[in-house]
């Protein structure tokens, strides 16, 4: 089969598309050009688009280039941004998931004509009986990237292959080292790759929002001092706000960005009973009753019980009480090792 592998720069990219070309198919590497600022974090570098094209010439499978950084810019960035000025907390590698690889992506494969689109995700594909197909977990845990692919539904699964699913990321790098790959002891990258290290968020968000100075205050309506900038203010941030020790722990209970004002308070005001969730996506059909949560990419699975509402929305509910979510995370809801479906915290 003709399969378009996305080759972002990295070892696990590199590996899936030797996999795939070793088993007989016709791969085609591309590289998408996605954030056209500066970056030195992340997968999006000029240095990691030349690894790309390295690694497809050590494993003689054509590469290209496609630029889709006006996608990028409107489907990521723009609502980065937007939700830090409003007082959520983005997910910026799920929507890349969600619009880039699994959607502009897998278009323009289409328009190729090309049978299906890999990645070096670690994840599976699992298929039940009746052929239904949703994202499982990969076989390494502290690796497993499951969480962040959870918008992919059972249609687009019969057309997206994870090939190193299968694998620890430590045999990936030996799978790497016998090929002679450039790209075996490359360091995984970790950060949002829009946002620098020497600048942070701060400076990303402050060349295109203003960022407002805001008061801290407790539970009481106490002040208590105040932050430079609320919109860099999450539900559940201890670190950061500049407050004086020796009057225990205090974490963000809420954030009002109009008002200007962060509330703290101790560990156990932000314990919830449960969470709504809206913009849910199904891997198949809504699912009512138990389930596992998770909340972030490598947090805690937790039981749960999930009740869908109408319009994409469902209702939560903890078996134990939880810290509260903050508004605009996603929440990915397992059965075992399986996804489910999954939504953003409201």
């Amino acid at each position: 089969m003709q399969v378009l592998v996305a080759l972002s720069g990295g070892v696990d990219s590199s590996v899936a598309a030797a996999l795939l070309a070793e088993q007989g198919h016709e791969v085609i590497g591309v590289t998408m050009r996605l954030w056209g600022g500066e970056s030195d974090t992340g997968c999006c570098s000029v240095a990691d688009v030349e690894d790309a094209r390295r690694a497809a010439a050590q494993l003689g499978v054509d590469h290209h280039v496609f630029n889709f950084s006006d996608e990028f810019d409107g489907f990521v960035v723009a609502p980065y941004v937007a939700d830090h000025a409003s007082g959520r907390t983005p997910n910026p590698c799920v929507e890349c998931n969600r619009h880039l690889k699994f959607d502009v992506l897998l278009r323009r494969a289409e328009l190729l004509g090309v049978d299906a689109v890999a990645t070096g995700h670690h994840a599976r594909v699992h298929t039940s009986g009746d052929g239904t197909r949703r994202v499982a977990r990969g076989a390494d845990p502290a690796k497993d990237q499951s969480y962040v692919l959870y918008p992919l539904t059972s249609a687009e699964l019969h057309r997206v292959w994870f090939p190193i699913g299968h694998l620890t990321k430590g045999e990936v790098r030996e799978r790497a080292r016998a090929l002679g790959l450039r790209t075996a002891a490359k360091p995984d990258s970790q950060d949002v790759c829009f946002i620098t290290r020497t600048g942070g968020r701060e400076e990303f968000l402050g060349s295109r929002i203003p960022l407002h100075r805001a008061r801290v205050v407790d539970t009481d309506g106490r002040e208590l001092g105040s932050t430079d900038a609320v919109e860099l203010v999450t539900v559940g941030q201890r670190r950061g706000l500049g407050l004086a020790g020796g009057a225990g722990r205090r974490f963000v209970v809420d954030v009002d960005v109009p008002g200007r004002t962060v509330t703290v308070g101790p560990p156990e005001r932000l314990l919830a009973d449960g969470v709504a969730l809206d913009r849910l996506v199904w891997a198949d059909r809504p699912v009512r009753g138990a389930v596992l949560a998770q909340c972030s990419a490598h947090g805690p699975a937790l039981p749960a019980v999930v009740e869908p509402g109408p319009d994409r929305t469902a209702r939560l509910r903890w078996d134990e009480p939880q810290r509260r979510i903050a508004a605009g995370q996603s929440v990915v809801l397992y059965d075992g090792d399986v996804v489910l479906g999954g939504g953003l915290a409201i």
